[in-house]
């Protein structure tokens, strides 16, 4: 699903007031943590996910692995804050049309 600008800034003022749902701990990106995006994405369908880490190169790696393995999309990118959307079955966020 390929998101216009305009709903992409309706998310991200929808995930404004979110607190991170997954936050990475020192083993970095595992299938548990990943399994967890998933089952967060799933459930909430708009999520943050808090990858604290310094090295710029490792947290961008990082965060294209989680959109790509989870099938989300990104929205935002703010600090350490990866803000991702992903429609589920029951479509509970109602986006506005193109």
């Amino acid at each position: 699903m390929k998101l216009t600008n305009k709903q992409k800034q309706y998310l991200k003022g929808l995930a404004h007031s979110l607190k991170p749902v997954v936050q990475l701990g020192a083993n970095g990106l595992t299938e548990g943590v990943l399994a967890e995006i998933d089952n967060a994405l799933g459930y909430h369908e708009l999520i943050k996910v808090k990858v604290p880490t310094d090295d710029r190169e490792e947290k961008s790696l990082i965060m294209d692995a989680i959109v790509r393995e989870t099938e989300a999309e990104k929205l935002q990118v703010i600090g350490h804050m990866l803000v991702i959307y992903r429609q589920s079955e029951e479509k509970k966020i109602a986006i506005p049309k193109a």
